[in-house]
């Protein structure tokens, strides 16, 4: 790697790893001025095929924010609800580019079922839409 002072070469003087990330300490050749890199693996992007055919990028912080939502002045930690996003994020990477949006609304329902029974009818009731009070009282049965 090139010094950002100088332009010349570096040389490596002190590596660490911490999960996917690396961290070096640098040393340049001629100008002996010191600096940190860090380095961290490019994940692929995930693509959402929406019900109408749309396609978009699949957001972290779009699925927490539902998340939050569906979880809001309920007594479930945010650590749950961190976990609960890098547990769904994990298993899409592992299914493949394109994944339809019904799977990661399954998938959550499953988690929130588990985790808060009242944020899971409150996220199903936007996810499937409940058009009345016989689409939530059908759910409550179904729970």
């Amino acid at each position: 790697m090139k010094c950002v002072y100088c332009g010349d070469y570096t040389r490596v003087t002190n590596k660490r790893e911490s999960g996917d990330d690396v961290r070096r300490r640098r040393e340049c050749l001629k100008c002996k001025k010191r600096f940190t890199t860090y380095e961290r693996s490019e994940k692929n992007d995930i693509i959402l095929v929406k019900k109408d055919g749309r396609r978009e990028r699949f957001s972290k912080e779009k699925l927490r924010n539902g998340l939050m939502k569906a979880c809001e002045k309920r007594p479930v930690p945010i650590e749950k609800i961190d976990k609960t996003v890098g547990e769904v994020e994990e298993k899409l990477r592992r299914k493949g580019k394109e994944i339809k949006s019904e799977v990661i609304g399954k998938m959550i329902m499953t988690k929130l079922k588990r985790l808060d029974k009242v944020a899971y009818i409150r996220f199903a009731s936007v996810y499937r839409d409940f058009k009345d009070i016989e689409d939530f009282k059908e759910e409550i049965k179904e729970l």
